[in-house]
This record gives C-alpha cells, structure tokens and sequence, in this order.
C-alpha cells in the first residue's frame, strides 16, 4: 500500500472525473509544474493505484438504449469449466462486463441492446445457448449516476 498525501488524493479524484486531462493542465489547476505532476501520475501508476485510464462511451448515443444486468447461474459447473464459460460469454459483442460473484449467482454480466427485442435476441440466441448457463436473471438498468468511490 501507498501512502497518499493531498495532492495525491486531489489528482486522484480530478484524473476520476476526466481521465483525458493532461499533465500541463492540472498542474495549471492545482499549482504544480507539469514535471511533478508527471511524477506523481508515474509513482501512483508505479504503485498499482492508477490501474487504467479509459475513455466512456454513452452506449444510448451510439444507439444502444437498453442496459441489462444478468445474474447467471451455471447448472453444472463440474462439467464446464469457469474458464470455457468466461471464454464463451467475453465473446458476445453486446457483453460489456463479466464478474465472477459468490452469491445466488455465479456471474453478473452488464449487456447492451439497441432495445427490448434485440436484448431478447442476444439472451435467446447467444447467451442462454451458452455451454453451462442454467438459471438467468434480467434487471432492466433505468437510470445510472457515476459515483466514484472514496479515494485514499
């Protein structure tokens, strides 16, 4: 574990917000020069703290207006592995995440559809023809904020 200072903290939460923001620009924002927000950026990097920066696509902008959450259970996990499943379910274009849970579930998948009846396609046709899939549970998404998490 790193020991996190303010400024640290401070770059943490302005990088959660906009990833996209340069080093020149939040050292413009927070008082620092560029070369030690640079250090800092490489030492939390460095240190596992900063894992990714990514870019978030609005999936309804791009004509993806339906977000569904499967709880998945898998009706005889002797007989496929976790890993031919994870394999299988990674492959469906529509499939954004896949997390293995402990719970009622053994997977939570985040899936994507242009709407209703193109959700149900992707279910009937892709994933509930999944090797192992037993029992699946849809939560239609209706609306979603971003909160990021406490940081250090």
């Amino acid at each position: 574990m790193i020991d996190l200072d303010d400024m640290d903290r401070t770059l943490l939460r302005a990088l959660s917000e906009d990833a996209t923001q340069s080093a020149g620009a939040l050292a413009r924002q927070h008082g620092f020069s560029q070369p030690a927000i640079w250090r800092r950026i490489k030492r939390l990097e460095d240190a596992g703290v900063l894992k990714e920066r990514r870019v978030v696509l609005n999936a309804e902008a791009l004509g993806f207006g339906v977000t569904v959450f499967l709880g998945v259970k898998l009706a005889t996990k002797g007989r496929v592995s976790l890993e031919d499943f994870e394999r299988a379910i990674t492959a469906i274009p529509e499939v954004q995440t896949v997390q293995h849970i402990l719970g009622l579930y053994d997977y939570r998948v985040r899936v994507v559809a242009r709407d209703i009846s193109d959700f149900e396609r992707v279910l009937r046709r892709r994933i509930m023809t999944l090797p192992g899939v037993g029992d699946v549970e849809a939560n239609v998404l209706l609306s979603e904020e971003r909160r990021p998490g406490p940081i250090g």
